[in-house]
């Protein structure tokens, strides 16, 4: 954000744009994960099991970041200024502090301190949770599949 615009918000060419990503990738992984689901119950192969339980776990993260930002996407300015003022109080607001990663919505005040609004505090460790759990059970997966080729 520069100097000259200091309440520029998220773009909202790119909030767009992400949540268009992640919506069509929640769509697929939560398929994905509902097909291997499947096979795992009719075959009875661990390894589908644990491949379905990584893809839902990645959806599950990009669907709460996504619908994080879906939310962005909705407020108008009107909206946003009114949940700073809440946020901040009697303090002066003097601009924003937007970012996609993590995603934030700050709001600046006079003395330097930004206080989040829009989006609530646990989104992010929420999702970095989601994550974690998510790259495990991915590892988990490639270590099991090479494990059933030797």
């Amino acid at each position: 954000m520069s100097g000259d615009q200091p309440y520029a918000s998220h773009d909202p060419a790119g909030v767009l744009l992400l949540s268009l990503a992640g919506i069509i990738a929640v769509l697929w992984l939560a398929i994905y994960g509902g097909r291997l689901l499947f096979r795992a119950w009719v075959r009875g192969t661990t390894n589908a099991f644990v491949k379905a339980a990584a893809s839902f776990g990645w959806a599950a993260a990009v669907g709460m970041y996504t619908w994080w930002l879906l939310r962005l996407f909705f407020f108008d300015e009107t909206e946003q200024a009114r949940a700073c003022h809440a946020a901040i109080g009697t303090e002066r607001l003097t601009g924003y502090a937007p970012s996609f990663i993590p995603l934030h919505f700050g709001c600046r005040t006079s003395s330097g301190h930004v206080a989040e609004a829009l989006i609530p505090a646990y989104v992010n460790p929420a999702v970095v949770l989601l994550v974690a759990c998510a790259i495990i059970l991915t590892g988990f997966a490639i270590t099991h599949r090479q494990e059933e080729k030797k």
